[in-house]
């Protein structure tokens, strides 16, 4: 029987916390160097992902859970523990599964409803191919201060910018990473987004307080971020203007474009703006995206299937595909509704299973106590934070733990050096926020890459903004830049 004496836990918000005095660090490492170990060999060595079919990943997550709760009954830890925090880690994303789907079923309706073929209609026509890349960050920037979302951005303004840059010849690697890259730069920046609020009651300071602090290295990386983008629009080859041309008389030619189109997305957005909840807002572009395919799309509709009702309800559930006279926008004209999200819901259950088995035998509080014990130094410290993060959303496949575990196990540490709470909340945010996208099988990763349609291996190199913010926190830590120390009493 476990002897609760050794299992401690404590509560942060929504997230629970397990130490295991009788596990050691060798022990707490052996199902992440073996789950990391598989995901490396079917990465680099299996071509396809034909090692266990279609869902490799979301097979060898569970078998790293396995083995994580054989590590687990060794140190005398129950199964029935095991199945409570995986039954926890499962109920804290049944939302955002729910908003996948809707999500599936956005792009198919947006898609028959003309609303997507009109944001890449009048994209073309404003967004010229030297400027696409920039101009994508700052738009998704702008969107996601303003609904505090990165992901909400994702699902609206960056599938039509995904579609824009790819009917341009722009790599689509390359149009996910500006999407992300501002769309995380708003996310950071909000103060309307979870992330942002839970990084300063973590370390222990206010939100606005942590917001400025936050700016001093996230307004640099994101200035670096845009010049980078910027350079590579002037020097990538696109398809020119004359078959922009062809392409935007294949769009008028296959649908009913209209500026009409536009109030579904602004629709959407305005119900963000005024704090609705994220099912009713995409549940109502849904449903508004319907009402416009049977007003506008009538010719689109009697081509899918028999009957106008039917092709809205397969756009809604099932795979939907839209031929043009013009090879580049079949490809673009697609959509897989809700069944095209299960893969990636599919990858988020499994990644909760191991993360929940890890959180349950104490293995992720043991590692980043571990780090802890190194800090010696303030830059070791901070190093040691960011780490830790870095480690979190890779093992525990959830932003919120990487915030919320080092921000607990941290905070004393910090007030010993005698820093202030916001070097801690801007750490965790520049580490455990903006890196969680650059995770295949974390829960951002995976919708980021089924929301897009691009492999999150595929942008993760372009997501320069993601994956310089641990960096640049790391080098004003190095050099002492911005480092607010606590003050005197």
């Amino acid at each position: 029987m476990q002897d609760e004496n050794n299992i401690s836990e404590f509560k942060a918000g929504e997230q629970h916390i397990i130490e295991n005095k009788e596990l050691n660090i060798f022990e707490a490492l052996i199902p992440v160097v073996i789950l990391m170990a598989m995901l490396a060999y079917n990465i680099f060595f299996v071509e396809g992902q034909e090692w266990f079919g279609a869902y490799t990943n979301q097979i060898i997550l569970l078998l790293g859970g396995v083995i994580a709760a054989m590590v687990g009954i060794l140190n005398k830890v129950r199964l029935y523990r095991m199945f409570t925090e995986i039954l926890e880690n499962l109920k804290s994303v049944f939302i955002p599964i729910m908003i996948l789907f809707l999500v599936g079923a956005l792009a198919g309706t947006w898609l028959v409803s003309g609303v997507i073929p009109a944001m890449v209609y009048y994209g073309l026509k404003v967004l010229s191919p030297e400027i696409f890349l920039p101009a994508s960050v700052i738009i998704c920037s702008l969107i996601s201060i303003a609904t505090g979302s990165s992901w909400t951005t994702s699902a609206t303004v960056g599938i039509a910018l995904i579609g824009i840059g790819s009917a341009l010849g722009i790599n689509a690697g390359m149009i996910a990473g500006a999407v992300i890259s501002g769309a995380y730069f708003g996310d950071k920046m909000s103060p309307l987004s979870d992330t942002t609020n839970l990084a300063p009651a973590m370390a222990g300071t206010d939100l606005f307080t942590h917001i400025r602090y936050m700016s001093m290295t996230t307004v640099p990386t994101y200035i670096v971020t845009l010049i980078i983008f910027s350079i590579i629009s002037f020097t990538i080859n696109t398809s020119g203007d004359a078959d922009v041309s062809n392409l935007m008389y294949s769009i008028k030619h296959t649908f009913h474009i209209s500026p009409w189109l536009f109030i579904v997305p602004l629709a959407v957005i305005a119900l963000i703006l005024l704090k609705t909840k994220p099912l009713i807002a995409l549940g109502t572009g849904v449903i508004l995206a319907a009402v416009f395919a049977f007003i506008l799309q009538s010719d689109v509709l009697m081509h899918l299937g028999p009957s106008k009702l039917s092709s809205v309800v397969q756009s809604v559930f099932t795979d939907t595909q839209i031929s043009t006279d013009n090879e580049k926008l079949n490809d673009l004209f697609s959509s897989g509704g809700m069944q095209g999200m299960l893969w990636t819901i599919f990858l988020i259950i499994c990644a909760m299973v191991f993360g929940g088995v890890m959180d349950a035998i104490g293995a992720l509080a043991r590692i980043t106590k571990e780090l802890l014990s190194v800090a010696s130094s303030i830059f070791g410290l901070f190093a040691s934070t960011v780490i830790s993060c870095l480690g979190l959303n890779t093992i525990a496949s959830d932003q919120y733990l990487a915030i919320v575990i080092p921000g607990k196990m941290f905070k004393k540490a910090f007030e010993d050096k005698g820093l202030a709470p916001e070097n801690l909340s801007r750490t965790l945010e520049d580490s455990g926020t903006v890196t969680s996208v650059l995770i295949p099988w974390n829960t951002c990763g995976a919708y980021q890459a089924g929301v897009l349609g691009v492999d999150t291996l595929h942008y993760a190199g372009y997501a320069f903004f993601n994956f310089l913010s641990p960096f640049t926190t790391l080098l004003f830590a190095a050099f002492r830049i911005k480092i607010r120390l606590l003050a005197k009493k």
